[in-house]
């Protein structure tokens, strides 16, 4: 999909640097997929508090379990 962007030349450049991308578009998609990851994230924190647990789950015995 084509997009026209005024994006703020010294920070697509710098981003372009510090992520050592060749191209806008790299460095533009690598910014919005770490944006999305990064709201996944905060998205996830937020249910802290929220989610009742089973009281008997014992999660060292599920890694104790062998692996196939």
């Amino acid at each position: 999909m084509a997009t026209n962007l005024a994006l703020d030349d010294r920070l697509i450049n710098e981003a372009r640097r510090i992520g050592g991308h060749k191209t806008k578009k790299g460095a533009v998609t690598a910014a919005l997929e770490e944006y999305v990851r990064r709201r996944e994230q905060l998205r996830i924190l937020g249910l802290v508090g929220r989610i009742d647990y089973a009281p008997n789950y014992d999660y060292k015995r599920l890694r104790r379990r062998k692996r196939r």
